[in-house]
């Protein structure tokens, strides 16, 4: 028991992984900003990285199917121009992608990610597990992860874990997987980067 109180006291403290206060959009809306891009099938990690530590702040998923969305469990990732339901970001265009990479980045923390293409089947499969998760308590957005992607056809060997960056070194070893690193150099936090952000409506 004593155990696994410091493991929650530890992942706790994970940047950007926090309680979800935010309102879920309506379905009409969600309905409404679904963007399909272009390429094929793929499903995509995202893992924030302390840069002085190498520790992890948080774990996220892109998933590219039928539309393109992300799963942000207990994220800190705010806007009203988003369309959020159930730790689900919709309507994922490519400008969208690169202000949720770039709210992440910062002088504390950089983005990994690792992309991985998947066939049709294995991409729906994620998006609806995504879809029907619901909202994660702070500090599960890993656990949470594993959890789904565990569930996909063809990623059984993924393992339950609270640490973004043994995620992240499991999923490196999956065949295929191409990995690239986003820094940026400002300070604050995610909700001020989003703010920040100057996006054509």
């Amino acid at each position: 028991m004593k155990r696994l109180f410091l493991v929650l006291a530890c992942v706790g403290t994970l940047a950007g992984c926090a309680a979800d206060n935010g309102k879920d959009s309506p379905p009409e809306a969600v309905a409404a900003a679904a963007y399909r891009a272009p390429g094929p099938p793929s499903l995509t990690l995202f893992t924030m990285v302390n840069n002085r530590t190498g520790s992890g702040g948080h774990s996220a998923l892109l998933v590219n199917a039928s539309q393109q969305v992300i799963f942000d469990p207990a994220g800190s990732f705010r806007d009203p121009r988003v369309v959020e339901r159930g730790d689900v970001l919709y309507g994922i265009t490519p400008t969208w992608l690169q202000t949720y990479k770039s709210a992440h980045a910062r002088a504390s923390y950089h983005v990994v990610s690792q992309n991985i293409e998947v066939t049709p089947a294995q991409a729906e499969r994620a998006l609806q597990l995504v879809m029907a998760n619901g909202a994660v308590p702070g500090a599960y957005c890993t656990k949470s992860t594993t959890a789904l992607l565990s569930s996909i056809p063809g990623f059984g060997q993924i393992h339950s874990t609270f640490y973004p960056t043994k995620l992240m070194a499991q999923f490196e070893t999956l065949p295929g997987v191409s990995t690239t690193r986003y820094y940026e150099d400002d300070a604050g936090d995610v909700i001020d980067a989003v703010q920040a952000a100057q996006l054509q409506p």
